[in-house]
């Protein structure tokens, strides 16, 4: 009964049909609106992130402005004194109203969701064949994704060591040195790992695991990425391809490749140029007069086929409605104590400080707030700092739990979104996050007054 309430006020109110005509107009508009660069992959590309960014935008927009109103306003204007003496418990009036705002959601995501999928399905029909085989295998598809072990403790070790090391050279250290000493060790470790220098190779060895079994006889593609300080003439830097090792399994070699730094690159191999232990091995030769770099975590990726577009995008949205759960929490928490525009103030200040992540981890990884002196180069400390960094690093850790999962990035670029990923996205950002903000906005609903609720505003 509090869900349909929700709703009939949602649409008393027009914010139904205001937010569907605004989301529907998204869709068809931006395909119009947006450039690309003149590929079928790359309008697809942009077309699912622009429109899934601003549908996501929207609705996280509607859902914290109807969840601080629907419950601040009721209290306010003294309808939810009416509700509360009526044979239902409070915490059954936080929830049916989450429900509704949670089923609303859900309602809009999945007509403009399905308006996306036809769109581009349609689109997609409308192009030559070479270009649907393109999009069916890259994009349009969920694909999964394999990269070399993680290195972090071989440089982490291998960091300490040198440290060690410089600290026996010069005993006489500052702790201020110390820190940046170290940085600068790692740094210079790590790339030992990436960089290549001219007329020099990069292996990776790549574990497929029991994967390995079902993807003999099926083509994969590699997805690279690298950097580079110089510039070339051209804009682009050559690159040699070697797949497999000599005498365990058979290789492929590719013709010299035109690569621009900056940006990824898509190509297929051939199957079954992995070793009787699932271990595929990639090296990349640098026939240039200047070094390349290959990030670590993006550098190299084997994507493999693994389903279908419809289910992975259905997944996505699944996703993008756990968060629009999470939204609708902390608008009713905050309305639970405070009035519908110090409530609307506060969550989106929550808002902010979720998308500030960049800025919470330089001041953890720092470990002060003050900037550094440009003069000495040393890291300033203050007091302060005893209660900002530990509240910012436990904030940046309950924000990466929700920030951890990104569909949009993964439907655009043809990844797979699995049922596990699905369920974890599930159990942390509605089960825990969401949770954490029920529990407290049931709490302080069940012990507000709501009589006094108007005399106090």
């Amino acid at each position: 009964a509090i869900a349909w309430l929700t709703w009939k006020a949602a649409l008393r109110f027009r914010l139904f049909l205001v937010i569907a005509v605004l989301l529907i107009a998204s869709v068809i508009g931006l395909p119009i609106l947006i450039k690309d660069d003149g590929t079928a992959r790359g309008f697809t590309q942009i077309l699912l992130t622009y429109t899934l960014s601003t549908i996501t935008a929207l609705l996280g927009l509607s859902t914290l402005w109807l969840s601080c109103g629907t419950l601040a306003r009721d209290i306010e204007e003294c309808q939810m004194q009416m509700v509360a003496v009526k044979p239902i418990a409070r915490w059954q009036i936080w929830l049916g109203k989450w429900l509704g705002i949670l089923s609303l959601n859900a309602v809009l995501l999945a007509l403009t969701g399905g308006c996306v999928y036809g769109l581009l399905e349609w689109r997609a029909t409308k192009l030559p064949a070479a270009e649907q085989a393109v999009l069916n295998n890259e994009i349009l598809v969920a694909r999964g994704s394999l990269m070399e072990k993680n290195s972090d403790d071989e440089i982490e070790s291998e960091a300490a060591r040198l440290l060690q090391e410089r600290l026996q050279k010069n005993p006489e250290l500052s702790k201020a040195d110390l820190t940046e000493v170290r940085k600068q060790i790692v740094e210079q470790v790590k790339a030992a790992y990436q960089l290549v220098p001219p007329g020099y190779e990069r292996p990776w060895k790549i574990d497929l695991g029991l994967r390995a079994k079902f993807l003999r006889d099926q083509p994969l593609q590699l997805r690279v990425k690298f950097n580079s300080a110089e510039k070339s003439p051209s804009g682009t830097f050559v690159a040699l391809w070697q797949v497999g090792e000599p005498q365990k399994t058979k290789l492929w070699r590719s013709e010299p490749m035109s690569l621009a730094p900056d940006t990824f690159h898509e190509f297929t191999i051939p199957p079954n140029l992995f070793d009787e232990n699932g271990v595929l091995t990639i090296t990349f030769a640098n026939p240039n007069n200047t070094a390349l770099l290959f990030p670590l975590g993006e550098g190299m990726e084997v994507l493999y086929h693994e389903g279908g577009f419809g289910l992975n995008f259905a997944r996505g949205l699944g996703i993008i409605l756990c968060w629009m759960a999470l939204l609708s929490a902390i608008g009713l928490a905050s309305a639970s104590f405070l009035s519908f525009p110090v409530a609307a103030f506060f969550s989106l200040g929550v808002l902010t400080m979720a998308f500030s992540t960049g800025t919470l981890s330089n001041v953890v990884s720092e470990g002060t707030i003050m900037s550094r002196n440009s003069e000495t180069g040393v890291q300033g400390a203050s007091v302060v700092d005893l209660v900002v960094v530990p509240f910012f690093r436990a904030a940046l850790g309950v924000i990466n739990l929700a920030k951890g999962f990104s569909p949009i990035d993964s439907l655009s670029s043809g990844r797979s979104i699995t049922w596990t990923e699905l369920s974890l996205a599930f159990c942390q950002i509605v089960l825990l996050l969401g949770g954490i903000f029920a529990v407290f906005g049931i709490f302080v609903f069940n012990r507000r007054e709501l009589a006094t609720a108007q005399g106090t505003q």
